[in-house]
């Protein structure tokens, strides 16, 4: 009789699967895999009608005295699915489980529906709260009835490992003091700034011991971080990752303590900001990932970062001129994955950034109108990558006219076959935006799948 995996194991091997339709192949082959499958799809909730039928006897009875379910099941669920629960949306929780009360009374008034929802919500948070312990909250709805599921028996222990939550600054501002009451170890913030900031908010953030990573969305109407800013810089010893995306003149000098700074990601920068003429002489020792969009960043200032902080970098994510290039290509010599822009006839930094960035692995590039013409660039990258190299992506430019021909993509991929050492290319392609017609990506896509065949090409992925 073959001996049987213990769960640990499994549940080892079963993380690392990357799909959910894996998982859910596995919960056919019998009781423990599937128990071990089970365990890990409903750390979200999986499937809200299950939950329902969870509920204790006493509460799917008054549920349907009540008339807000019909049929209530009392059979015993096949495993205890809420124990598994580690990752809860209160937005999603009232979405879905109005979806399913459409579906019971679909000509009810939506008021009706709004009652019915908050009572079986109700039931259900009795039970969650004595019986999971969660890792992760999102609260973003500032719409939601404000019922106080803390008081719950039980809320304590179900929120005192809570690492990760997510937010909009004006949601009930009860959520946001009792929060701060039980949980202090949070370790992700992120935050959807609205024009109204909640009391509590600053309270919440004040009291973590750990925080390491913080995300912060402003929505267009909000204009400042005025208020926040203070309570984060308390964290800057600690902060890994800062991801701060929006509009705003507020200062980011809070991170000039930040040593331990491993991902700072900047969206949406305007024309006026001006703290890299104070960041340009910092280092950052622990700094891998550097992402910015859409920012306008003094050029000598940023250079000057690169030169500080390049030669720690491992990925790095921008729309760059060619000044900015040749300094990515002479700065930052440890890169692995880099994302940015060449113009025509800039083929010369791109060279200058394989020649001299040994540990690169891939690259993402945009293509079409006035960008680097696509035959060029896959000739520089066919002579000029470094021996790590194996992901090559191409997006294209909105409105973009692709000139890629068959011909010249054969030439690529056989001088691709050639190289030494032979390492097989990911290789990706998102047309989404391209206007080319479907004969023109066919052609395209008979070489592809030829060189698929052959081994050259390991992975191919197209998004049109």
């Amino acid at each position: 009789m073959p001996r049987q995996l213990p769960a640990d194991c499994l549940n080892e091997i079963f993380e690392k699967l990357e799909d959910k339709t894996s998982l859910y192949s596995c919960l056919l082959v019998n009781r423990l895999w599937s128990e071990v499958s089970v365990g890990i799809l409903w750390r979200n909730v999986w499937n809200y009608n299950t939950l329902i039928n969870c509920l204790p006897k006493e509460s799917k009875e008054a549920l349907y005295k009540n008339e807000i379910i019909m049929n209530p099941s009392y059979s015993k669920p096949l495993f205890n699915y809420v124990s598994f629960i580690r990752r809860l949306s209160i937005d999603e929780i009232f979405r879905k489980i109005a979806n399913i009360l459409r579906n019971y009374y679909p000509l009810a008034q939506q008021i009706l529906i709004d009652i019915k929802c908050v009572v079986i919500i109700e039931e259900l948070f009795k039970m969650l709260m004595s019986r999971i312990s969660l890792k992760k909250l999102n609260i973003r709805s500032n719409i939601i009835p404000n019922f106080l599921f803390f008081f719950y028996p039980g809320a304590i222990n179900s929120f005192k490992y809570l690492s990760a939550f997510g937010c909009c600054s004006d949601i009930c501002p009860e959520y946001f003091y009792q929060l701060s009451q039980m949980c202090h170890n949070v370790e992700l913030l992120s935050i959807t700034l609205k024009p109204v900031i909640s009391d509590g908010l600053t309270d919440l953030i004040s009291v973590q011991q750990n925080l390491k990573s913080i995300k912060i969305y402003q929505s267009y109407k909000c204009k400042s971080l005025t208020r926040i800013i203070p309570f984060l810089a308390k964290h800057s010893n600690t902060l890994t990752k800062v991801n701060i995306n929006g509009v705003y003149d507020e200062s980011l000098l809070f991170l000039v303590n930040s040593i331990n700074l491993q991902e700072l990601v900047l969206y949406h920068y305007n024309d006026f900001f001006e703290d890299f003429k104070t960041l340009q002489h910092i280092t950052f020792p622990q700094l891998r990932v550097l992402k910015f969009k859409h920012q306008h960043i003094n050029q000598d200032y940023f250079i000057k970062f690169l030169e500080n902080n390049g030669k720690n970098l491992e990925e790095y994510y921008g729309i760059n001129n060619n000044t900015i290039n040749l300094s990515i290509g002479k700065f930052c010599s440890n890169l692995k994955l880099l994302c940015t822009t060449f113009m025509r006839n800039e083929s010369e930094a791109l060279i200058v950034i394989l020649s001299n960035c040994h540990l690169l692995e891939g690259i993402k590039v945009l293509c079409g109108n006035y960008y680097l013409n696509e035959s060029e660039l896959l000739e520089v990258v066919a002579k000029h990558s470094p021996k790590p190299f194996y992901k090559l992506t191409l997006f294209y430019a909105y409105k973009s006219l692709s000139k890629l021909l068959p011909k010249e993509l054969k030439s690529f991929f056989t001088s691709w076959k050639d190289r030494t050492p032979q390492k097989s290319l990911n290789f990706a392609i998102n047309t989404r935006h391209a206007m080319n017609n479907l004969d023109f990506k066919k052609e395209n896509m008979n070489v592809i799948e030829k060189f698929v065949k052959l081994g050259v090409i390991k992975k191919f992925s197209m998004l049109d």
